[in-house]
Parts: C-alpha cells; sequence; structure tokens
C-alpha cells in the first residue's frame, strides 16, 4: 500500500517587543512569544515507486500579538552545520503547512545531497514577519528549535557503466525508457547495469538486449542513448582533440584522456613547434572549438561555437615555445583553463 507521510510542526511566535504606528492605529508585537517546536518527526525513506504521493508538512500558526503578514521557511542541512548552508524546502506566506510530492522533495534534496543513500539532517522552521517604522522595514523572525532526522534520497533511473569505478551512468530523467549520459571509455567494451533490478543490458547485432554484448567503442568520451522501448542504441564521439599546425596539422585532431580524478582533459609528450593550437570537438570544425588567454590561460572569453562558414573563430594558441608539454584543459570550471607544462 502506497504511503503517505503525515509530519506535525507546532510554530507559535518568538519575538522581541516591538510596535508600529500607522494612521492612530498601534499594533504590538507578543511581549510574551513563544519559540516554535517540531514535532516529532519519523524516519523518510523517498521511493521511486510512489512518487507521486504527497508529503505534508503542517502545524500551528505562529502568533506575534496582532494580525502579522507571516511567511514560513522549511530548511534542511546535513547534521552538525548549524545551518551554514541551509536547503530551503519551502515557503508559504500566511500558510502555515508545505505540501510537497515525493518526487518533488527528493528533486529538491538531491541537488545537495548523495543520491540512493541516507543523510542525517537537522530540520528548522522560521516564521518571519517584515514590520516598517519610521519610513524604514525590519526583518524578525522565529525559529525553530532544530529536529534531527534521517532521509533517504533516490536516483532517477539509471543504467551503470558495469564495474565502473566512476559509477558513470545513463539516466532516464523522465522514467520512460529512454537512458541518456557521458560515458568515457578507454576503448574496452562495457555493458549496463540497471541497479534498480539487477539486470544486465548490451548490444547484439545492433538491437539492445539483456545479457546482450558488451558495446564496443573506440577510446574517448561519448554520449550514448539507450532506448529500450524500441531497442535501439545511439551514440556520438564527443571526445575533446587537439590541433593545429604547432601539433602536427589542422587535418586531424590527436584525442586528449578524460582524468576522473579532477575531471579535465589531459594529453602528455605533446611536441609543440612553431604555429597555432586550438582544441575541438568531434573531430570537427562544425562543433566547438576552444583556444586560451595568452595571458592567463582563462579561456572563459575564448570559448566559442563556430562560424557559419565553418572555420574556427576562436584564437589561435600561438606562443608556447617549441618543445615537450603535458596539456591539461579543463572546461568544467569557472573559469575555464589551459596549462602547459615541459615535461623535462
Amino acid at each position: 500500500m502506497k504511503n503517505k507521510f503525515l509530519i506535525f510542526i507546532a510554530l507559535a511566535g518568538m519575538i522581541s517587543f516591538f510596535a508600529c504606528e500607522k494612521d492612530e492605529t498601534r499594533a504590538i508585537l507578543d511581549a510574551n512569544p513563544t519559540a516554535p517546536v517540531i514535532a516529532a518527526v519519523s524516519d523518510l525513506v523517498l521511493d521511486r515507486d510512489n512518487s507521486s504521493e504527497s508529503i505534508v508538512i503542517s502545524g500551528t500558526e505562529a502568533n506575534f500579538g496582532y494580525d502579522a503578514s507571516v511567511v514560513y521557511v522549511l530548511e534542511a542541512a546535513v547534521a552538525g552545520t548549524e545551518f551554514a548552508e541551509p536547503i530551503k524546502l519551502g515557503s508559504e506566506e500566511q500558510v502555515n503547512s508545505f505540501e510537497f510530492t515525493v518526487s518533488s522533495l527528493n528533486n529538491i534534496l538531491i541537488e545537495t545531497l548523495p543520491e540512493d543513500e541516507t543523510s542525517s539532517l537537522d530540520l528548522r522552521v522560521r516564521a518571519v514577519i517584515v514590520a516598517s517604522e519610521t519610513g524604514g522595514s525590519d526583518i524578525i523572525e522565529s525559529v525553530s528549535a532544530s529536529l534531527a532526522v534521517n532521509i533517504k534520497t533516490y536516483g532517477p533511473p539509471s543504467l551503470y557503466v558495469t564495474g565502473d569505478a566512476n559509477s558513470q551512468r545513463l539516466v532516464s530523467a523522465d522514467n520512460d525508457g529512454i537512458y541518456v549520459g557521458w560515458v568515457y571509455t578507454d576503448g574496452t567494451a562495457f555493458t549496463l547495469t540497471n541497479r534498480d533490478d539487477g539486470k544486465v543490458y548490451g548490444v547484439t547485432g545492433g538491437v539492445v538486449t539483456e545479457d546482450g554484448d558488451a558495446i564496443a567503442l573506440e577510446a574517448g568520451g561519448w554520449e550514448i542513448e539507450i532506448n529500450l522501448n524500441d531497442q535501439t542504441m545511439a551514440s556520438e564521439d564527443v571526445t575533446i582533440g587537439i590541433i593545429g599546425d604547432a601539433v602536427g596539422g589542422w587535418d586531424d585532431d590527436t584525442k586528449m584522456i578524460w582524468d576522473f580524478s579532477d575531471n579535465t582533459w589531459n594529453l602528455s609528450n605533446v611536441v609543440v613547434t612553431a604555429g597555432g593550437i586550438k582544441f575541438r570537438t568531434h573531430n570537427s570544425w562544425a562543433a566547438v572549438n576552444v583556444a586560451y588567454h595568452p595571458d592567463n590561460h582563462d579561456i572563459s572569453d575564448l570559448y566559442q561555437a563556430n562560424s557559419e562558414d565553418g572555420v574556427g573563430d576562436s584564437q589561435n594558441i600561438d606562443e608556447v615555445a617549441p618543445g615537450t608539454y603535458t596539456v591539461k584543459l579543463s572546461i568544467e570550471t569557472t573559469p575555464m583553463w589551459v596549462t602547459f607544462t615541459s615535461a623535462k
């Protein structure tokens, strides 16, 4: 039977004395407030099978001593962090309850918390009002004591590269049997495992099947789509390559190698001579090419798509002295950067 979670949070106004006056009317906050209290909350196991079910977090309205306009903010934080980086779960005006679906709460949490794991969290509620006086305004809030709770999240339906220590996967964001993702391979054939049911998929004769043949792709980064509805697979080589007359010519890329330890593209023993250098994807000028700023190696402003005529419009790298280098390129960071380290 599908479960519905109901958590009661008792809220009562807690603020220091304050008064505001307008048009001869004086509203006075409660001089003896009581801090909000969160009632006991059971540990939660969020489940994809119950993704559409309701979770209602509710309680009593805060009392500020007059008819104040209150905003209630529900927050979570990793246990023991004292809400240094709170996760905002929701906010409501003049309402003392928050309603989620299992999937909506899960989606909020996995933006910060690990998927398919139980996290120890603290919960709190802030009751906030904005009070105006002498032309200014003050934000006044009453914060509940924190309450400890364990919540297990879930990730989207996924097919993981079997036995991969880096947990690479294809994801079905809409849970529709279509799995998409980026995979880097060193050229070793691989299968894909659904950790939910243990089924292992491969491709036999161009058809995706359970217990099919291992998928063989050249070494590099690949965008892959597996469609379990019509049993098809599509793949596109999106490896970053280095190219230019300073590194052997403008006809073909030399593919770089993905480093999982720092999420960068790398290439060792690159012989550089006089001339220009660029980086591009897909081994094609129809995709994206990049270069780097000659002063600080920041390539953010030079990361550009090619122009309509197919000629790369990013700047060449042309000031690297002849020699042999280890090249490291980061396009996952802000700013993006590239380094040439002499391999002496």
